[in-house]
C-alpha cells in the first residue's frame, strides 16, 4: 500500500491554516482581536469627541416649541456658550458616562463583527470585493445597533433631553436607567431600534466601504502592505464625512424617536412624516455641521487607534 504524502490524508489537518497572506491571518483569532482592540478604541475615542456629540444632540432636539415657537439655541456656538454659562465647562460632558459605558461594547461589537465577516468574505489573496466591503460594513452596523447602540443611544438622548427641563430628574447613570425602566419598562431603553438599525447599518456600510476601498487603492492590491497612521486618519475623515452626508436624516429621526417626547410619534415613519410636515425638509439636516466635525474626527481617530492595536496584537498575539 502506498502511504506517501500524496495519498495519505491527515485526519487532523486544517486546510484553512495553509492559506497565505491576510486570509490566513484572519483565521488567527481576528474576530477576538477586533473585539478587544475595538473596545479599547471606543473608550479612548469617546472621551475626546463627546462635546461635539452633546451639541449635535441638543440642536436636533431643539424643536420649534415653547413661547412663540422660539427655539432655545441659535446655532453651535450659542449652544456651547449657553451650556457653559449655565452649567460650566463640564456641562458639555453631560451624559458622558452613558456613552462611555456604551462605547466600549459598541466599538467591540462593530469591529469584532466586521473582522469576522471579513474573514469569511476575503478571496484567496486576502482582498475584499467592493460588494463584500459594503456587506461586511452593513453586517457590522446591524450587529452593533442591536446589541449595543440602541439602548446606549436611547439612554444618552434621554439624559441630554432631561437636562433641558427646568428641574432635571436624573441624578446619575444608574438612577436614570432605573427610573426609565421603572416607568417605561425595558422598551424604554430600546426605543428607535428600527431607525437605529437603519442608521448604523448604513453608517458602517459607508464607512467600511470607503475605508477599505481607500486602503486597497493605497496598497495597490497588496493586503499586507502597511498604511501610515496619518494616511489611515485621512481616509477615516473621508469615510466619516461620506457617512454624515449619507444618513444625517436617519440620525435626526432616530434622535427624536429616542427623546423624552417620543410618545408624540406612532413609529419611525410617523416621526419622519411629522418632521417634514411641521418643520420642513431642512429639519432633517439639523446638527449636520457639528455632526460632520465630530464624525470626521471620530472616525479618523477610531481607525488610527484601532489599526495601531491590531498591528500590536498581530505582532505579539499568541
Amino acid at each position: 500500500m502506498n502511504l506517501s504524502g500524496s495519498t495519505r490524508r491527515n485526519p487532523f489537518a486544517r486546510p484553512w491554516m495553509n492559506e497565505q497572506g491576510a486570509a490566513a491571518a484572519a483565521g488567527g483569532g481576528q474576530g477576538l482581536k477586533g473585539i478587544i482592540a475595538g473596545g479599547i478604541t471606543g473608550g479612548i475615542e469617546i472621551c475626546i469627541t463627546f462635546p461635539t456629540e452633546y451639541v449635535k444632540t441638543q440642536l436636533q432636539l431643539d424643536e420649534k416649541s415653547g413661547k412663540g415657537g422660539a427655539k432655545q439655541y441659535d446655532g453651535i456656538m450659542d449652544c456651547v456658550k449657553k451650556t457653559v454659562k449655565q452649567r460650566g465647562f463640564f456641562g458639555l460632558y453631560r451624559g458622558l458616562s452613558v456613552l462611555l459605558y456604551g462605547s466600549i461594547p459598541k466599538s467591540a461589537v462593530r469591529f469584532g463583527a466586521f473582522e469576522e465577516f471579513k474573514k469569511r468574505s476575503v478571496d484567496s489573496k486576502g482582498n475584499l470585493s467592493p460588494g463584500s466591503r459594503l456587506l461586511c460594513g452593513l453586517g457590522a452596523g446591524v450587529c452593533e445597533a442591536i446589541f449595543a447602540v440602541t439602548p446606549m443611544e436611547t439612554v444618552k438622548v434621554k439624559f441630554i433631553n432631561d437636562q433641558r427641563s427646568a428641574n432635571p430628574r436624573f441624578r446619575g447613570f444608574f438612577h436614570g436607567v432605573s427610573t426609565i425602566v421603572k416607568e417605561q419598562g425595558i422598551k424604554g431603553v430600546y426605543q428607535g431600534v428600527t431607525a437605529t438599525i437603519i442608521k448604523q447599518g448604513s453608517n458602517q456600510a459607508i464607512r467600511f466601504y470607503v475605508m477599505e476601498t481607500c486602503k486597497d487603492w493605497y496598497r495597490k492590491g497588496d493586503p499586507n502592505a502597511p498604511v501610515p497612521k496619518l494616511v489611515v486618519g485621512a481616509f477615516g475623515a473621508v469615510a466619516g464625512a461620506a457617512s454624515v452626508f449619507g444618513n444625517t436624516p436617519i440620525d435626526v429621526v432616530k434622535t427624536r424617536m429616542q427623546g423624552l417626547e417620543a410618545h408624540k410619534y406612532k413609529n419611525t415613519a410617523d416621526c419622519a412624516l411629522q418632521i417634514w410636515k411641521h418643520e420642513g425638509p431642512k429639519a432633517f439636516y439639523k446638527g449636520t455641521v457639528p455632526r460632520l466635525s465630530r464624525v470626521c474626527l471620530d472616525v479618523a481617530i477610531t481607525f488610527m487607534i484601532y489599526d495601531s492595536f491590531m498591528e500590536l496584537f498581530n505582532k505579539f498575539w499568541i
